[in-house]
Formats: structure tokens, sequence, C-alpha cells
């Protein structure tokens, strides 16, 4: 099934990057991801170790276009991946699986997060563990568009705007139900809203 990435209010140079199972689409001003959208299909989720696989940038972009690990150094800033990593792990052989799980470790899906926002079984994390467990309990098919909520107000922080706020919405393939969460993700990520039911646990 063939979901598009949402389009842009905001007129801006994008660049659309393709990977196995997830896209990203770049907003090359802000040097990070508008939005992301990943397959998820919950018959075929892998469980695939992440060590020995190194954050790098995307070849296809120049690194003046990417958001790379200056502005993660020595500070509490997580790489807070867009798309998760475990969400995309999954094929029909171990290859494809494997070439997604090193798909999720470019810039281009990363985000500078608070890390008590990104950890947070309440907030990030929460979300995206509901999301894959769905998936995988049913066996069925989910689509997650994410992405950073640009404002005004998005501190400057070593030559890049650091967004506070981040959406996720997600459709599920079947019943088809969708819905859809706003988190804060910057000093004080102690505040949601969320709009459907998909990450808030009551459906």
């Amino acid at each position: 099934m063939h979901v598009p990435l949402p389009a842009l209010a905001a007129r801006a140079e994008t660049a659309l990057l393709l990977y196995t199972h997830f896209s990203v689409l770049m907003r090359l001003d802000k040097r990070l991801a508008a939005v992301t959208g990943v397959g998820i299909d919950g018959e075929k989720l892998m469980d695939l170790d992440r060590s020995g696989i190194n954050w790098r940038l995307d070849p296809r972009l120049p690194a003046e276009q990417q958001t790379g690990e200056r502005v993660y150094a020595r500070n509490d800033l997580d790489r807070g991946d867009l798309v998760r990593r475990s969400s995309a792990v999954w094929g029909d052989a171990i290859a494809e699986a494997e070439q997604a799980n090193e798909d999720t470790f470019h810039y281009t899906n990363a985000a500078p997060q608070a890390a008590k926002f990104n950890q947070g079984m309440e907030l990030w994390l929460g979300i995206e563990d509901y999301l894959q467990q769905h998936a995988a309990q049913y066996r069925s098919r989910v689509v997650v568009f994410t992405g950073p909520i640009f404002s005004a107000l998005d501190p400057v922080y070593r030559g890049v705007d650091i967004p506070l706020r981040f959406f996720k919405v997600a459709a599920f393939i079947p019943p088809g139900r969708a819905g859809g969460h706003r988190l804060r993700g910057g000093p004080d990520p102690t505040t949601s809203q969320h709009t459907g039911c998909a990450a808030a646990r009551r459906c």
C-alpha cells in the first residue's frame, strides 16, 4: 500500500530521501527533517542488534544541509530518531531488515530532543512502543508520520533551530483508524496534547 508524505504548508526548499521502509522530507533551511513516514509491518518485524552501527551523514546531501554530531556533542540533547529503528526493521529476508536497520542511523532521521522527552515512557518512547506493539500484536500494518513543529520561538543552538514541539500521526491498517499526538520536546518536555486515540492508549 502506498501512502504519500504530507505536503508542507510553508514554502521552503526540501529534498525527499528514500530509505528502506521509510522516507524523509528534509527541510534544507532548517537542516532537519520536516516530516518522516514509515510503514510498520507487524507480521515481518525482526529483532536485530544495533551494536556497531554509527550515526552518519547522508552522502546525497551536502553536510551543511544536515545536522550532524556537532549539535549533539557534550550536552543533554539526544539524537531523537524520528523513525524508530526497531519499527523499520522488518522484511521478507534478513538482508532487507538489516538494510533498514542501517538506514535509520542517518542524521537525516534524527532531531535534537531533550533526553527526558526522548526516553520518557509517558512521552516519545511510550508512543513509539504503543504503535510498534500494536502492529506486532495484531500482525497488522501501521503507517506513521513524524516530524518537528517549527516555530519562531525555537532556540538556536550551534547554528541549528532546536524544535520545541513534535508531532506523530498514525494510520492503522486494518481497520483504518487514525490518531495523532503533539508533544513538547524542549527544555521542559512535561506537557503534551493529543488528538484521536492512536498514541494516547485510550482506544
